[in-house]
C-alpha cells in the first residue's frame, strides 16, 4: 500500500539522490559558460580592507576639525551630539563600562584598533550611501571620533602614518588566533546544547 508518508520518504530520498549526483558532476566542471574572470583592476576595487597595522590605508588626512563639520553634516542625525547615540548607537561614552552589568560598547571603550575605525567609515558609512566618502573624509571623521573618545587632542591629523599608532582602551581586550590555535574555550556542543 503507497501512503502518504512511504510518498514522501521515497521523495525525499530522490532529492537526495538527486542532489548527490548534481553536485558530483558541478564540482568537477571548471567553466559554467557565463560570466568572466575578474581583471586585476576589478579586485584592485574591491580590495579596500584595512588591517590593524594600517596596511591598506590609502593616501590622504583629515583633521578633527574637519571630521566636526562632516560629523555634523552626515552623522549627527542618526548617531546624536558628538557620538553620544541617537537612533543609530553610541560611537563615544562608555568608559569603565565593560565589566559592568550594561558595557556600553563604543569606538573608545570597546574597539580593538583605530584603524577599525577608518575601514568601518570606509566600507559602510553614511548608511544610506556606502562607501561615498573620500579617503580624506574618511580620515577626518575618523579624527573626531577619536578626539570625541579622548583617545588624540584637538589638533590632530589622521593618516596613514599617524592612525595605526593611536592605541586603543580594549586593544588587550581581543585575542588574535595564531595559526593552528584554538582560541575559543570549553567543549564544543554539536547537539542537544
Amino acid at each position: 500500500m503507497f501512503t502518504p508518508d512511504r510518498f514522501f520518504h521515497s521523495f525525499a530520498v530522490a532529492v537526495v539522490l538527486a542532489t548527490a549526483v548534481a553536485s558530483g558532476s558541478a564540482s568537477a566542471q571548471t567553466h559554467y559558460g557565463f560570466g568572466k574572470p575578474a581583471t586585476p583592476e576589478e579586485i584592485s576595487g574591491w580590495n579596500i580592507d584595512v588591517s590593524p597595522d594600517g596596511s591598506g590605508l590609502p593616501q590622504g588626512s583629515g583633521s578633527v576639525e574637519q571630521g566636526k563639520a562632516l560629523y555634523t553634516q552626515l552623522c549627527l542625525s542618526c548617531h546624536g551630539e558628538a557620538g553620544k547615540g541617537g537612533t543609530a548607537p553610541a560611537l563615544a561614552g562608555g568608559e569603565g563600562t565593560l565589566a559592568t552589568p550594561k558595557p556600553k560598547r563604543t569606538i573608545g571603550s570597546f574597539w580593538p584598533y583605530a584603524t577599525t575605525v577608518f575601514d568601518y567609515i570606509n566600507r559602510a558609512m553614511p548608511w544610506d550611501k556606502p562607501q561615498s566618502l573620500k579617503s580624506d573624509e574618511v580620515y577626518a571623521l575618523t579624527a573626531m571620533l577619536l578626539n570625541a573618545n579622548k583617545l588624540v587632542p584637538d589638533d590632530a591629523v589622521m593618516n596613514a602614518e599617524t592612525l595605526p599608532k593611536v592605541r586603543m582602551p580594549n586593544q588587550s581586550g581581543f585575542k588574535s588566533a595564531r595559526k593552528g590555535e584554538n582560541v575559543v574555550q570549553g567543549s564544543r556542543c554539536m547537539k542537544s546544547c
